[in-house]
């Protein structure tokens, strides 16, 4: 056969190997580094995670505490709903009475209070 693409042959059957050989070596430095990088990255979701739990574990706090003012704040405004409609009965049975000399002193006393109110801030 041709003399010269014997060489050529031999010169690219020793190569080969090499090249397979770097390309392996080269295939499990870049396998190191890749899982290398997955566990940073690993790392960084489980701290993220933890933050993430910690963060609803306070919004769960914050809300229950909410809820808690909130309820206290609803408690509170039925006790003044009660006596704001005690006291509406009162002014009701008062306004019912025909009376005017009651009418008379009652209108009285809400414009000496407010002229005493009115001069003592003054």
């Amino acid at each position: 056969m041709n003399p010269r693409r014997e060489p050529r042959g031999g010169r690219s059957a020793l190569f080969d190997g090499i090249e397979e050989g770097g390309i392996r070596a080269a295939s499990s430095y870049s396998h190191e580094i890749n899982e290398h990088e997955n566990d940073r990255a690993l790392e960084g979701l489980q701290d993220r995670v933890i933050l993430l739990k910690r963060l609803s574990g306070d919004i769960n706090e914050e809300v229950d505490a909410h809820n808690r003012m909130l309820d206290r704040m609803g408690n509170d405004m039925d006790s003044s709903r009660g006596i704001l409609s005690g006291t509406m009965d009162r002014f009701k049975t008062v306004f019912e009475t025909k009376s005017s000399r009651r009418m008379l002193t009652l209108v009285a006393s809400f414009v000496g209070l407010f002229l005493v109110i009115y001069y003592l801030t003054r």
